[in-house]
């Protein structure tokens, strides 16, 4: 196998290749991949959002992240159907991804809900026609960062050319790597198979109408730094096996979130506040080592910590990441059982043979 080839592939995968092979300078060079891959994929972030954020704004980080993170996805993960109704498809989902949280913040709850619901629910029909792929919890997360970022004015301006910019560039990418995919489907196939009797529907609706609402229900309350919260429930609501993940996820969520926290309030104790800039970079090259879910969860806390630890104190800034991600899963798990209970029984009575059949 190729050193290249290494670079491509999973943190999963390559530890369970290492597993396998005997072959003690095999398990060298995997080991150096994956080192490599996780220094690479650190380097190129700070540069891609550095370079960004002093293009077009420092209030427009949020969306220089979201723009790395779907083109970090677009290499390996098409949308199912054919390459230009995916570009034009892609075109709108940056287009809701630049306005809407923005512009949907300052109306009324119940106006800002349907907005909100209504905008989920298209990105989620046109990227995650394949939920196992994971499109569904990565236009959720930058949906909901952006929610928690909002700007206005010449700001949302310098967005809107950010995100056009970056759209560019994923398309390219997404052609050159996807162009010859599923060339007989069109969207408009996907159209006809949005059906609220299979479970494919009814997880698009059952995340999309679950962010919706508690986001919501976390801005009408002023939750402070409800983007965390949001990602708890997201991270929940948007796994394609949710029936028979939650329970652990919730478990994981929190245990990750309680020793990260924990963990950053140790280092930034001890670290001379000099070196707390590297705080953040170290924890994303440990978390691209990582492959099982609580290990990322705590590796999560530093970067986002690392900023909030300057806003609010240390002290302060860790028990709001601990609270967010309480509300945030306690509010998702709540809504799944209300789903379930008055929605999705009534259209998947069977849901899990439905759910494994699809796969």
């Amino acid at each position: 196998m190729k050193f290249y080839d290494i670079l491509q592939m999973d943190p999963a995968q390559i530890r369970a290749m290492i597993a396998k092979t005997e072959n003690a300078k095999e398990k060298r060079k995997l080991r150096a991949g994956m080192y490599a891959r996780s220094f690479l994929i650190v380097v190129f972030a700070v540069l891609f959002i550095g370079i960004f954020t002093a293009l077009f704004g420092s209030g427009n980080s949020a969306m220089a992240v979201s723009i790395f993170c779907i083109l970090l996805a677009v290499r390996f993960v098409d949308y199912g159907y054919r390459i230009q109704d995916a570009l034009v498809n892609m075109f709108i989902v940056f287009a809701i991804l630049t306005f809407v949280p923005s512009l949907a913040l300052p109306l009324p709850w119940p106006a800002r809900w349907l907005i909100y619901f209504a905008s989920l629910l298209v990105m989620l029909i046109m990227t995650a026609e394949k939920p196992h792929m994971g499109n569904g919890g990565l236009y959720t997360f930058a949906f909901i960062f952006l929610a928690g970022n909002p700007v206005h004015g010449q700001v949302l301006m310098q967005r809107a050319q950010m995100a056009f910019l970056g759209f560019l560039i994923c398309a390219c990418v997404y052609w050159h790597n996807h162009r010859s995919k599923d060339k007989k489907i069109t969207f408009a196939n996907v159209l006809k198979r949005f059906d609220l009797y299979t479970y494919k529907t009814q997880w698009q609706l059952r995340l999309a109408l679950g962010i919706s609402v508690l986001l919501c229900i976390f801005t009408v309350f002023h939750l402070e730094r409800y983007m965390w919260a949001g990602f708890a429930a997201g991270s929940l609501l948007s796994d394609a096996d949710v029936e028979s993940n939650i329970h652990e996820k919730f478990s994981n969520r929190l245990l990750g979130v309680i020793l990260g926290s924990a963990l950053f309030y140790m280092i930034y104790l001890i670290v001379p506040a000099r070196y707390y800039f590297l705080i953040g970079p170290v924890g994303g090259m440990c978390l691209g080592l990582c492959s099982k879910y609580t290990y990322k969860t705590v590796l999560n806390c530093f970067g986002a910590l690392a900023l909030a630890a300057s806003m609010y104190g240390i002290g302060n800034a860790v028990l709001l990441r601990i609270f967010d991600t309480l509300a945030g899963i306690f509010g998702a798990l709540l809504f799944f059982y209300l789903y379930d209970r008055f929605i999705l029984h009534k259209f998947l009575p069977n849901r899990s043979y439905v759910s494994k059949k699809e796969k």
